[in-house]
Protein backbone atom coordinates (compact mmCIF):
# COMPACT_ATOMS: atom_id res chain seq x y z
CA UNK A 1 0.00 0.00 0.00
CA UNK A 2 3.08 2.24 -0.14
CA UNK A 3 2.76 5.47 -2.14
CA UNK A 4 5.86 6.94 -3.71
CA UNK A 5 6.87 10.40 -2.55
CA UNK A 6 10.00 12.55 -2.92
CA UNK A 7 12.56 11.83 -0.23
CA UNK A 8 13.87 14.55 2.02
CA UNK A 9 15.98 14.61 5.18
CA UNK A 10 12.85 15.09 7.27
CA UNK A 11 10.81 12.35 5.64
CA UNK A 12 12.70 9.39 7.13
CA UNK A 13 10.15 7.43 9.18
CA UNK A 14 11.02 7.35 12.88
CA UNK A 15 9.30 5.51 15.67
CA UNK A 16 6.74 7.66 17.44
CA UNK A 17 4.75 10.76 16.58
CA UNK A 18 2.95 13.51 18.50
CA UNK A 19 -0.42 12.54 19.94
CA UNK A 20 -2.04 15.44 18.12
CA UNK A 21 -0.88 13.99 14.82
CA UNK A 22 -2.42 10.62 15.69
CA UNK A 23 -5.73 12.28 16.54
CA UNK A 24 -5.69 14.27 13.33
CA UNK A 25 -4.98 11.15 11.28
CA UNK A 26 -7.67 9.18 13.13
CA UNK A 27 -10.25 11.89 12.55
CA UNK A 28 -9.43 12.01 8.85
CA UNK A 29 -9.46 8.24 8.54
CA UNK A 30 -12.76 7.73 10.37
CA UNK A 31 -14.45 10.57 8.50
CA UNK A 32 -13.40 9.21 5.12
CA UNK A 33 -14.01 5.53 5.93
CA UNK A 34 -17.53 6.19 7.17
CA UNK A 35 -18.24 8.89 4.60
CA UNK A 36 -17.21 6.85 1.55
CA UNK A 37 -18.84 3.63 2.73
CA UNK A 38 -22.09 5.07 4.05
CA UNK A 39 -22.56 7.37 1.04
CA UNK A 40 -22.03 4.41 -1.32
CA UNK A 41 -24.32 2.12 0.66
CA UNK A 42 -26.90 4.89 0.88
CA UNK A 43 -26.86 5.05 -2.92
CA UNK A 44 -27.32 1.27 -3.03
CA UNK A 45 -30.34 1.58 -0.74
CA UNK A 46 -31.75 4.32 -2.95
CA UNK A 47 -31.36 2.20 -6.08
CA UNK A 48 -33.11 -0.75 -4.48
CA UNK A 49 -32.77 -4.27 -5.76
CA UNK A 50 -30.27 -6.89 -4.68
CA UNK A 51 -26.70 -6.05 -3.70
CA UNK A 52 -25.56 -8.80 -6.06
CA UNK A 53 -27.14 -7.41 -9.25
CA UNK A 54 -26.60 -4.20 -11.25
CA UNK A 55 -26.97 -1.32 -10.76
CA UNK A 56 -27.07 -1.75 -6.97
CA UNK A 57 -23.98 -3.97 -6.95
CA UNK A 58 -21.62 -1.15 -7.98
CA UNK A 59 -22.15 1.25 -5.03
CA UNK A 60 -22.54 -1.71 -2.68
CA UNK A 61 -19.14 -3.15 -3.61
CA UNK A 62 -17.45 0.25 -3.76
CA UNK A 63 -18.62 1.01 -0.23
CA UNK A 64 -16.63 -1.92 1.13
CA UNK A 65 -13.42 -0.15 0.11
CA UNK A 66 -14.03 2.93 2.26
CA UNK A 67 -11.44 1.91 4.92
CA UNK A 68 -8.79 1.09 2.30
CA UNK A 69 -9.28 4.38 0.43
CA UNK A 70 -9.23 6.32 3.70
CA UNK A 71 -5.98 4.58 4.69
CA UNK A 72 -4.40 5.57 1.37
CA UNK A 73 -5.34 9.22 1.91
CA UNK A 74 -3.87 9.20 5.43
CA UNK A 75 -0.64 7.64 4.15
CA UNK A 76 -0.25 10.15 1.32
CA UNK A 77 -0.79 13.06 3.70
CA UNK A 78 1.63 11.65 6.28
CA UNK A 79 4.38 11.12 3.73
CA UNK A 80 3.93 14.55 2.18
CA UNK A 81 4.29 16.09 5.64
CA UNK A 82 7.36 13.99 6.37
CA UNK A 83 5.74 12.57 9.52
CA UNK A 84 7.04 9.37 11.15
CA UNK A 85 5.37 5.99 11.01
CA UNK A 86 3.26 5.45 14.16
CA UNK A 87 5.18 3.85 16.97
CA UNK A 88 2.90 0.81 17.17
CA UNK A 89 2.77 0.14 13.43
CA UNK A 90 3.99 -3.42 12.85
CA UNK A 91 6.54 -3.80 10.10
CA UNK A 92 6.41 -6.83 7.83
CA UNK A 93 9.13 -9.44 8.22
CA UNK A 94 9.44 -12.56 6.11
CA UNK A 95 9.59 -14.75 9.22
CA UNK A 96 6.10 -13.50 10.07
CA UNK A 97 4.79 -15.68 7.24
CA UNK A 98 5.16 -18.64 9.59
CA UNK A 99 2.32 -17.19 11.67
CA UNK A 100 -0.18 -17.15 8.81
CA UNK A 101 -1.14 -20.86 8.72
CA UNK A 102 -1.51 -20.76 12.51
CA UNK A 103 -3.93 -17.82 12.37
CA UNK A 104 -5.84 -19.39 9.50
CA UNK A 105 -6.32 -22.72 11.28
CA UNK A 106 -6.87 -21.30 14.78
CA UNK A 107 -9.51 -18.79 13.67
CA UNK A 108 -11.40 -21.33 11.58
CA UNK A 109 -11.18 -23.83 14.45
CA UNK A 110 -12.68 -21.28 16.84
CA UNK A 111 -15.73 -20.79 14.62
CA UNK A 112 -16.00 -24.53 13.92
CA UNK A 113 -15.74 -25.30 17.63
CA UNK A 114 -18.59 -22.89 18.37
CA UNK A 115 -20.72 -24.49 15.63
CA UNK A 116 -20.04 -27.98 17.02
CA UNK A 117 -20.96 -26.85 20.54
CA UNK A 118 -24.17 -25.35 19.16
CA UNK A 119 -24.98 -28.63 17.41
CA UNK A 120 -24.40 -30.55 20.64
CA UNK A 121 -26.74 -28.12 22.43
CA UNK A 122 -29.53 -28.87 19.97
CA UNK A 123 -28.71 -26.28 17.34
CA UNK A 124 -28.51 -26.89 13.59
CA UNK A 125 -26.44 -29.84 12.39
CA UNK A 126 -23.40 -29.06 10.28
CA UNK A 127 -23.64 -29.98 6.62
CA UNK A 128 -21.36 -29.68 3.60
CA UNK A 129 -24.31 -29.26 1.25
CA UNK A 130 -24.74 -25.61 2.16
CA UNK A 131 -21.03 -24.94 1.61
CA UNK A 132 -21.20 -26.48 -1.85
CA UNK A 133 -24.21 -24.33 -2.72
CA UNK A 134 -22.47 -21.16 -1.56
CA UNK A 135 -19.42 -21.84 -3.70
CA UNK A 136 -21.56 -22.79 -6.69
CA UNK A 137 -23.54 -19.54 -6.39
CA UNK A 138 -20.26 -17.60 -6.33
CA UNK A 139 -19.08 -19.22 -9.58
CA UNK A 140 -16.98 -22.01 -8.11
CA UNK A 141 -14.41 -22.44 -5.31
CA UNK A 142 -11.81 -20.15 -6.93
CA UNK A 143 -14.25 -17.29 -7.48
CA UNK A 144 -15.61 -17.74 -3.96
CA UNK A 145 -12.15 -17.57 -2.37
CA UNK A 146 -11.18 -14.49 -4.39
CA UNK A 147 -14.39 -12.72 -3.36
CA UNK A 148 -13.75 -13.59 0.29
CA UNK A 149 -10.21 -12.17 0.12
CA UNK A 150 -11.16 -8.94 -1.64
CA UNK A 151 -14.40 -8.19 0.19
CA UNK A 152 -13.39 -7.71 3.81
CA UNK A 153 -9.72 -8.61 4.35
CA UNK A 154 -8.25 -6.56 1.49
CA UNK A 155 -10.83 -3.77 1.48
CA UNK A 156 -10.80 -3.21 5.25
CA UNK A 157 -7.71 -4.46 7.11
CA UNK A 158 -5.18 -1.88 5.81
CA UNK A 159 -7.59 0.69 7.27
CA UNK A 160 -8.89 -0.69 10.57
CA UNK A 161 -5.74 -2.47 11.68
CA UNK A 162 -3.00 -0.94 9.51
CA UNK A 163 -4.09 2.68 10.08
CA UNK A 164 -6.51 3.11 13.00
CA UNK A 165 -5.13 0.51 15.41
CA UNK A 166 -1.53 1.78 15.81
CA UNK A 167 -2.72 5.37 16.27
CA UNK A 168 -5.23 4.38 18.92
CA UNK A 169 -2.52 2.35 20.67
CA UNK A 170 -0.61 5.57 21.23
CA UNK A 171 -2.98 6.46 24.07
CA UNK A 172 -4.79 3.19 24.97
CA UNK A 173 -4.01 -0.37 25.97
CA UNK A 174 -4.31 -3.30 23.59
CA UNK A 175 -7.52 -4.74 25.05
CA UNK A 176 -9.13 -1.31 25.25
CA UNK A 177 -8.29 -0.53 21.62
CA UNK A 178 -9.51 -3.94 20.49
CA UNK A 179 -12.88 -3.40 22.17
CA UNK A 180 -13.35 0.22 21.08
CA UNK A 181 -12.30 -0.39 17.50
CA UNK A 182 -14.60 -3.41 17.45
CA UNK A 183 -17.57 -1.24 18.42
CA UNK A 184 -16.65 1.33 15.75
CA UNK A 185 -16.25 -1.43 13.17
CA UNK A 186 -19.64 -2.87 14.09
CA UNK A 187 -21.35 0.51 13.70
CA UNK A 188 -19.68 0.94 10.30
CA UNK A 189 -21.46 -2.23 9.11
CA UNK A 190 -24.97 -1.08 10.09
CA UNK A 191 -26.15 0.20 6.66
CA UNK A 192 -25.68 -3.31 5.27
CA UNK A 193 -28.73 -4.43 7.25
CA UNK A 194 -30.85 -2.26 4.94
CA UNK A 195 -29.51 -3.46 1.58
CA UNK A 196 -31.31 -6.40 -0.01
CA UNK A 197 -29.19 -9.44 -0.72
CA UNK A 198 -26.63 -9.00 2.07
CA UNK A 199 -26.08 -11.48 4.89
CA UNK A 200 -26.98 -8.75 7.37
CA UNK A 201 -30.26 -7.98 5.62
CA UNK A 202 -31.26 -11.63 5.61
CA UNK A 203 -30.68 -11.81 9.37
CA UNK A 204 -32.48 -8.54 10.13
CA UNK A 205 -31.22 -5.90 12.55
CA UNK A 206 -34.09 -6.25 15.03
CA UNK A 207 -33.67 -10.01 15.51
CA UNK A 208 -31.53 -11.95 18.00
CA UNK A 209 -29.40 -13.25 15.12
CA UNK A 210 -28.93 -9.76 13.70
CA UNK A 211 -27.92 -8.30 17.05
CA UNK A 212 -25.52 -11.16 17.75
CA UNK A 213 -24.04 -10.86 14.25
CA UNK A 214 -23.34 -7.17 14.91
CA UNK A 215 -21.84 -8.00 18.31
CA UNK A 216 -19.66 -10.74 16.79
CA UNK A 217 -17.65 -8.05 15.02
CA UNK A 218 -16.20 -6.96 18.38
CA UNK A 219 -14.36 -10.18 19.33
CA UNK A 220 -13.36 -10.54 15.69
CA UNK A 221 -11.76 -7.07 15.88
CA UNK A 222 -9.87 -8.16 18.99
CA UNK A 223 -8.62 -11.32 17.31
CA UNK A 224 -7.48 -9.48 14.18
CA UNK A 225 -5.77 -6.91 16.41
CA UNK A 226 -3.75 -9.67 18.03
CA UNK A 227 -2.85 -11.05 14.62
CA UNK A 228 -1.76 -7.58 13.49
CA UNK A 229 0.51 -7.17 16.51
CA UNK A 230 2.14 -10.52 15.85
CA UNK A 231 2.70 -10.29 12.09
CA UNK A 232 1.22 -7.11 10.60
CA UNK A 233 -1.60 -6.42 8.16
CA UNK A 234 -1.16 -9.66 6.21
CA UNK A 235 -1.86 -11.64 9.39
CA UNK A 236 -4.95 -9.59 10.22
CA UNK A 237 -6.18 -10.17 6.66
CA UNK A 238 -5.71 -13.93 7.03
CA UNK A 239 -7.58 -13.91 10.35
CA UNK A 240 -10.41 -11.82 8.89
CA UNK A 241 -10.61 -14.14 5.89
CA UNK A 242 -10.69 -17.27 8.04
CA UNK A 243 -13.50 -15.99 10.27
CA UNK A 244 -15.68 -14.74 7.41
CA UNK A 245 -15.17 -17.78 5.21
CA UNK A 246 -15.78 -20.33 7.95
CA UNK A 247 -18.94 -18.56 9.14
CA UNK A 248 -20.34 -18.45 5.61
CA UNK A 249 -19.45 -22.03 4.70
CA UNK A 250 -20.92 -23.33 7.96
CA UNK A 251 -24.00 -21.11 7.52
CA UNK A 252 -23.63 -19.58 10.97
CA UNK A 253 -26.88 -17.67 11.48
CA UNK A 254 -28.89 -19.09 14.38
CA UNK A 255 -28.80 -17.22 17.72
CA UNK A 256 -27.30 -20.14 19.64
CA UNK A 257 -24.45 -20.60 17.16
CA UNK A 258 -23.73 -16.88 16.90
CA UNK A 259 -23.77 -16.52 20.68
CA UNK A 260 -21.23 -19.32 21.02
CA UNK A 261 -19.05 -17.75 18.30
CA UNK A 262 -19.13 -14.44 20.18
CA UNK A 263 -18.33 -16.12 23.48
CA UNK A 264 -15.59 -18.46 22.30
CA UNK A 265 -13.88 -15.96 20.03
CA UNK A 266 -14.13 -13.29 22.71
CA UNK A 267 -12.49 -15.51 25.32
CA UNK A 268 -9.67 -16.50 22.97
CA UNK A 269 -9.03 -12.92 21.84
CA UNK A 270 -9.17 -11.46 25.37
CA UNK A 271 -6.78 -14.13 26.64
CA UNK A 272 -4.28 -13.51 23.85
CA UNK A 273 -4.38 -9.71 24.18
CA UNK A 274 -4.10 -9.89 27.97
CA UNK A 275 -1.35 -12.43 28.54
CA UNK A 276 0.85 -12.10 25.47
CA UNK A 277 3.55 -9.50 25.15
CA UNK A 278 3.02 -6.56 22.86
CA UNK A 279 5.30 -6.35 19.84
CA UNK A 280 8.03 -3.89 20.87
CA UNK A 281 8.29 -0.73 18.82
CA UNK A 282 11.70 -0.01 17.28
CA UNK A 283 13.59 2.83 18.92
CA UNK A 284 15.79 3.64 15.94
CA UNK A 285 15.05 4.82 12.40
CA UNK A 286 13.88 2.02 10.17
CA UNK A 287 12.42 1.44 6.70
CA UNK A 288 8.71 2.04 6.44
CA UNK A 289 6.76 -1.20 7.02
CA UNK A 290 4.50 -2.39 4.22
CA UNK A 291 0.88 -1.94 5.26
CA UNK A 292 1.71 0.78 7.81
CA UNK A 293 -0.12 4.04 7.35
Amino acid sequence: MAVSAPKSPTSTPLAGAPTGTHRSDLGLFMGLAFGISWASWGAAMGLGGSAMTPPTALPYLFGAFGPLLAALVVRVRRRRRGEPVPEHAVRFRSRALAWLPLFLVATSATVLGAALLAQAAGGPALSLDGARDVMADAGGPAAFLVSMIVSGPLSEEPGWRGTAYPRMRASMGRLQVGLLLGVIWSVWHLPLFFIDGTVQNELGLATPSGVLFAVSVIPMAMLTAYAYERAGVVASMVTHFAANTTMILLDVHTPVTLALVVGLMGLVAAFLLTVSRSTPAPAAPMPEPPGAS
